[in-house]
């Protein structure tokens, strides 16, 4: 081992074993050039150090080592093993005193799955590595992206729904601050995840968190994410969402132009006329296809016809599935009664289908809301109000005590204090905003 690097490892080993972590983290800030400029023997370091007890200096080498490595290295397999066992047994105490550094560890070996066609092999270590980061589990970490994101590609997606299921109330500071790529790409692969399994409320909320998202500029992701918020839109509520008021103007004024063909999907679809949207899908095939956005477009149409059975269902209380292939514009009978039962299982509409006339009888909705099951959540959604009232007040109590939020309050103040009336006024000021 060159000398360079047996200094590095006396100094993280002696520094670490007296629990002066924010020195090893100072000293690791400094010894990047070290490391990189020795990367052939760093696999040596890695066996010299101990994860449990040398976490952070264990941590730097793998980011260095991680990225000087392709996933065609001949000794990938190990290094894989490597950072799984570390993430595992590393110590929760040390990292969270660089947890920048845990982010760039992460980030780096889920781009190399990526690369090498592994993804589902880092699901279980990101989500580690995401629990021993967290603050709390309401917090977001820039590793919550690359976790989603392995899941979106593997299609393996119970661990990513399981953390996208808790409504986000902070965000974790890495170095200081937070790069908003993650935070647009956490909500953009959560989206498409949600879309995955037909969760489209989520999805659509996901997507409109992406686009609402403050900026100076339309990124990438912004605009993609906009694409499959109208189509979800339209699947979910057969129209457009609307754009928040509190959404960034420049993304309000450029989105639309860059998304025209999407608008012009919407604007067919709102005529209940399947012919003019097959019309626009057969125009804009090519666009749809490049934007690998061809499967949502047809469950737009799909969605279609699902709409316009549902309103016969507002105005006939029988029809045959002839009448009703027909009015909805389906090729045959078979295909309408195919519809009809998806949507019967769905419960999207209560109806019978008498197969000896092939007749529908559309029926009134039998749930009574008297049931253990409508009981069980109701509670639910009332526990979920509730929760949401604790958070709000935590949050308000948290800015009421706020010094910069009490000195807006208050306004300059003189050198000598206030006088008595205007302390008066002030604590009037501040009863009063509470």
């Amino acid at each position: 081992m060159a000398s360079a690097l047996e200094h590095f490892v006396n100094n993280v080993t002696s520094l670490s074993s007296q629990g002066n972590y924010g020195e090893v983290v100072k000293y690791l800030g400094k010894s990047n050039e070290v490391l990189a400029k020795n990367v052939a023997h760093l696999d040596t370091v890695l066996a010299t150090l101990q994860p449990q007890a040398h976490s952070l200096g264990v941590m730097a080498v793998l980011c260095v080592r991680l990225q000087n490595t392709t996933h065609t290295d001949a000794n990938i397999d190990t290094l894989h093993a490597t950072v799984a066992e570390f993430i595992n047994v590393c110590s929760e105490e040390q990292i969270k005193h660089a947890p920048d550094m845990m982010a760039d560890l992460c980030g780096s070996y889920a781009d190399l799955l990526v690369a090498g066609n592994c993804a589902m092999r880092g699901i279980e270590v990101l989500s580690t590595a995401i629990r021993k980061t967290q603050e709390s589990h309401l917090h977001l970490t820039s590793i919550h992206a690359h976790l989603v994101h392995l899941c979106l590609l593997s299609k393996c997606f119970k661990p990513a729904v399981k953390l996208m299921d808790v409504d986000i109330m902070d965000i974790s500071k890495e170095r200081g601050m937070y790069d908003v790529k993650h935070f647009l790409l956490y909500y953009y692969y959560g989206g498409m995840i949600y879309t995955a399994i037909k969760k489209y409320e989520r999805a659509q909320y996901f997507f409109r968190v992406c686009i609402t998202t403050p900026a100076l500029a339309v990124s990438h992701i912004m605009l993609e994410a906009f694409k499959k918020y109208i189509l979800v839109s339209l699947i979910l509520e057969g129209k457009i969402g609307r754009i928040p008021k509190y959404a960034s103007l420049v993304v309000t004024r450029f989105i639309k132009p860059l998304s025209q063909v999407y608008w012009d999907l919407a604007t067919a679809f709102v005529t209940n006329c399947p012919d003019k949207v097959c019309a626009v899908i057969s125009k804009n095939q090519d666009t749809y296809i490049r934007d690998q956005n061809m499967g949502l477009v047809k469950q737009c149409l799909n969605a279609l016809y699902k709409k316009n059975i549902q309103r016969l269902t507002k105005t006939f209380l029988t029809l045959s599935l002839a009448d009703v292939a027909n009015r909805v514009q389906l090729s045959t009978p078979q295909e309408a009664q195919k519809y009809i039962l998806n949507m019967i299982d769905d419960g999207e509409i209560h109806a019978s289908i008498n197969q000896r006339d092939g007749m529908v009888v559309f029926l009134d909705n039998p749930e009574k809301y008297n049931s253990p099951t409508m009981m069980a959540q109701l509670d639910k959604e009332m526990q979920l109000c509730m929760e949401v009232e604790r958070r709000l007040q935590a949050m308000e109590e948290e800015i009421v005590v706020n010094p910069q939020y009490v000195q807006k309050v208050l306004g300059p103040q003189e050198d000598e204090g206030p006088t008595p009336s205007s302390a008066q006024s002030s604590s009037f000021s501040i009863a009063s905003s509470m």
